[in-house]
């Protein structure tokens, strides 16, 4: 049996986007823990998809509503769910008619992150569970109301940072907390890919049919359409991602924060960089970057040099444990436990393990785990909260580069850095008519 959820008013929606999403106060259902949940699809080509999939993979999950502004891709993700899942969800090019599905009980965000806290909000204010991709925002400020509408609507919100749900993540995790290490020191992490260059300039083009550019842009600036800042490649630019930083940066930066379970951004962060080579590529985010977290008792770096595919430990990406007694090294691949040498005793400071490969994805636990909390309303592996700490701490790291103070002290409580006037004004975004940002 299904109980009714509590009802909420869509007016706030209404106003904000000019389309009524009823005539009427609607209620959701709670979903019992013997049924399957009903979920939708906002932006269906890569990440949301493959989020969905793996929900899709539980057993417990309907697909019954997929979105996306492109009718190429929704027709093809359609097809693909009919042929591999024999699902068939109603199709929308617009998430807010999408939203109006009154069978619905939570939705996937796999949009490009400029979207991502008009999205979560309105489906909070829909009584809808989230899913959502990380970053869980585009700028500071988005992520605050995203833990406030949480809140609010008392919401399960899971932020798409899938390796805490991965077995041995959660095993180097232990490791270093029960002292294997010894004392934690430092994190040093690093990611270097070619994708982080973007793509051979290219030439403004006509809107492709079939997609909604417009919709696309939506709260974003207007401009003419181009195929390097559209599908793929939009995360290299500032109206719509914050490339490889707030990518892969926000992904292992959170396993340095885990291990000392923090729930609080940075103090004082400090970053350098910019874009020092592929000057025939098209991107504006930053295709080379070092930054220094200072966390008190211990210091996060990253490092990132964009266009290469190799890195320290013959490694492109990972991090680096480094504590007293010896160093773990981990990505999704593998990890070790390299020893430091006791000069003294003639032996091991500490219990070395070889190079343990992974076969595991953390994609299939994290789904898991998301689905079982929309029916026990227990908190998920990564909520809301710890989705901005992190994503404060790597825009933060591109703010301090963008605004020019490269050093940069962030008090939490007032929310602004105490030192920089021209980084603050990257905190709150200006959004396009007729969007606003939403208010709390």
């Amino acid at each position: 049996m299904r109980t009714n959820r509590r009802t909420f008013i869509r007016s706030s929606i209404a106003a904000a986007t000019g389309i009524t999403l009823a005539s009427s106060l609607e209620a959701r259902n709670v979903v019992a823990a013997n049924d399957r949940v009903n979920v939708g699809l906002i932006g269906a080509r890569n990440m949301g998809f493959n989020d969905l999939k793996a929900q899709l993979a539980t057993g417990s999950v309907n697909c019954i509503a997929i979105c996306d502004i492109d009718r190429n891709i929704l027709e093809n993700r359609a097809a693909e769910l009919q042929k591999d899942f024999g699902q068939t969800p109603k199709r929308y090019t617009d998430f807010r008619k999408m939203l109006e599905n009154n069978d619905l009980d939570a939705v996937i965000i796999g949009t490009p992150d400029h979207w991502h806290c008009l999205m979560a909000v309105y489906a909070c204010q829909a009584g809808l569970d989230v899913y959502l991709e990380k970053p869980m925002a585009n700028t500071i400020e988005e992520c605050n109301i995203i833990v406030k509408a949480t809140k609010r609507y008392d919401r399960i919100v899971q932020i798409g940072q899938q390796q805490r749900s991965g077995e041995h993540w959660q095993k180097v995790n232990r490791m270093v907390k029960e002292g294997r290490i010894g004392k934690l020191r430092k994190v040093n992490i690093w990611g270097n890919f070619n994708y982080g260059v973007g793509l051979p300039k290219q030439p403004d083009q006509p809107v492709p049919k079939g997609v909604d550019y417009d919709l696309w842009l939506g709260p974003a600036p207007a401009r003419n359409f181009n195929i390097n800042r559209f599908h793929r490649m939009w995360r290299m630019y500032w109206d719509y991602g914050g490339g490889v930083m707030t990518d892969w940066g926000v992904h292992l930066i959170d396993m340095a924060f885990w291990v000392k379970d923090l729930t609080m951004p940075p103090k004082t962060i400090m970053a350098s960089g910019g874009n020092f080579s592929f000057s025939d590529f098209d991107h504006e985010t930053f295709d080379t970057t070092s930054v220094i977290f200072d966390m008190g008792d211990f210091t996060v770096t990253w490092d990132q040099t964009s266009g290469t595919q190799k890195g320290p430990w013959g490694k492109n990406y990972g991090l680096a444990f480094v504590g007293d007694l010896g160093t773990i090294l981990v990505n999704r691949e593998e990890y070790q436990v390299i020893s430091e040498w006791d000069t003294e005793k003639k032996a091991l400071k500490t219990e070395e393990i070889e190079k343990e490969h992974i076969s595991e994805t953390s994609h299939a636990a994290h789904a898991a785990n998301f689905i079982d909390c929309i029916k026990t309303r227990q908190t998920p592996a990564c909520p809301p909260a710890i989705g901005r700490t992190v994503a404060i701490a790597t825009h933060a790291a591109n703010i301090a580069i963008r605004s020019g103070a490269g050093l940069l002290h962030w008090d939490d409580q007032a929310n602004a850095f105490s030192n920089s006037p021209e980084a603050n004004k990257f905190i709150t975004p200006e959004y396009r008519a007729p969007w606003s940002l939403p208010k709390l």
